[in-house]
């Protein structure tokens, strides 16, 4: 996918970052749901290629859909996924996380990818995809929402990847997580 000049450039920025100390470490997350479209899994690799390719991990819930087309992505590049998955064993995530994290908590583990994501990207979604930006919006993290994702006030939507794209790195430029500080090890 072609982006345009300015996303090209957030992206080649972010990169830089995250070659140096003051890279993010903390995972942006991306959700949506399993039973997803065509353009749905496409616009999620899209996004996950990006953010990837620029050094930037990547959590989700690690089963198929939306979360699947990001983690493919994330391989595709040599980036970095973590599925944070519902079972007791790692054997449920799909084949293209980097790590797949069995937590056995069921949907609860919703609450753990929101919780985990510095921002939160929502590709479509139903039900599971409206718990995790219900708990990213409490927590007061960024939701940015495309391609059908349930609107919940408090989120950016749009309608164009590069938009979305845009927003996100203009907000990951200033991210610095709370108390981050060189703790001399």
């Amino acid at each position: 996918m072609q982006h345009s000049n300015k996303v090209v450039t957030a992206l080649a920025s972010l990169a830089e970052r995250q070659k140096g100390r003051g890279r993010l470490a903390q995972p942006v997350a991306i959700v949506g749901p399993r039973e997803a479209s065509a353009e749905q899994e496409a616009t999620a690799y899209r996004l996950a290629h990006a953010l990837a390719s620029a050094g930037v991990p990547l959590v989700c819930g690690g089963k198929i859909g939306v979360m699947q087309a990001a983690a493919r992505a994330a391989n595709d590049v040599g980036g970095t996924c973590i599925g944070l998955l519902p079972e007791e064993d790692a054997a449920y995530g799909n084949p293209y996380l980097t790590v797949a994290l069995p937590t056995g908590i069921g949907l609860s583990r919703n609450m753990l990818v929101a919780r985990a994501g510095a921002c939160l990207i929502a590709v479509g979604g139903g039900l599971g995809t409206l718990s995790e930006i219900a708990m990213a919006l409490q927590w007061k993290k960024p939701v940015f929402a495309i391609r059908d994702a349930p609107d919940v006030p408090g989120m950016q939507v749009f309608d164009d990847e590069d938009a979305l794209l845009e927003a996100v790195t203009d907000w990951l430029a200033g991210f610095l997580p709370e108390g981050c500080h060189d703790l001399g090890g």
